[in-house]
């Protein structure tokens, strides 16, 4: 019988307004948390990631990949420029109908995906956005995070995406290292929680991030 994988879709945003130090963090953050995900041997062995991310348009980085295999792709941002969060969760609808295995006669499918998406702005496609968070509502996620990261970002537009609301003030190395941690530790502890529930209980978040309400 084959493992039954847990998707991790990370919709990052790289606009103008992450260049320099936030974008470089950020790259690190997310080498970060591959290394931390491959120290857990259940999440070695079952855990997908794909990485999506978006400025100008959204795009798939990397499709949905083992994390034994899983090779983090260039992370860039442009010099200016929209925020297109809205396609970013189109692509994610996309992503999810087309990779995610569904139940069937014979075999469980994979287990419901866990969505983290981290914004320092607010969506420059403010109607698809609102109509893609009607699709994503739609679709059996276990759980979606979203980090509003630095001054700029809007708690509003993401509470249309859910209740799980996380706010980052500084966007230095050592803000995006406790953020991907506590994303790995998330993981991890959904990983092993699957099957159990329907949803993951989140573990508390650092010191240098806030759990918004």
């Amino acid at each position: 019988m084959s493992i039954r994988r847990l998707p991790v879709y990370l919709l990052l945003d790289t606009s103008g307004s992450m260049r320099g130090e936030p974008i470089e963090a950020l790259k690190v953050g997310v080498q970060s948390l591959i290394s931390s995900l491959r120290q857990d041997p259940h999440a070695l062995e079952s855990v997908y990631i794909s990485l999506i991310s978006f400025d100008n348009e959204a795009r798939v980085l990397s499709p949905l990949e083992s994390l034994e295999t899983f090779q983090t792709p260039l992370i860039a941002c442009p010099r200016s420029g929209a925020t297109m969060t809205g396609a970013a969760l189109e692509l994610l609808c996309q992503s999810v109908d087309r990779e995610v295995k569904k139940n069937t006669e014979t075999e469980k499918g994979d287990w419901r995906p866990i969505v983290f998406l981290m914004t320092d702005g607010s969506p420059s496609d403010t109607a698809l956005y609102n109509q893609m968070t009607e699709e994503v509502a739609k679709r059996p996620f276990a759980s979606i995070i979203a980090c509003a990261a630095g001054t700029k970002a809007k708690h509003d537009p993401l509470k249309k995406l859910t209740q799980n609301i996380l706010n980052l003030e500084t966007m230095d190395g050592h803000s995006f290292a406790g953020l991907f941690q506590w994303v790995s530790s998330t993981v991890s502890s959904g990983n092993r929680s699957m099957g159990a529930a329907s949803s993951i209980i989140l573990p508390p978040p650092p010191a240098e991030i806030q759990i918004v309400i």
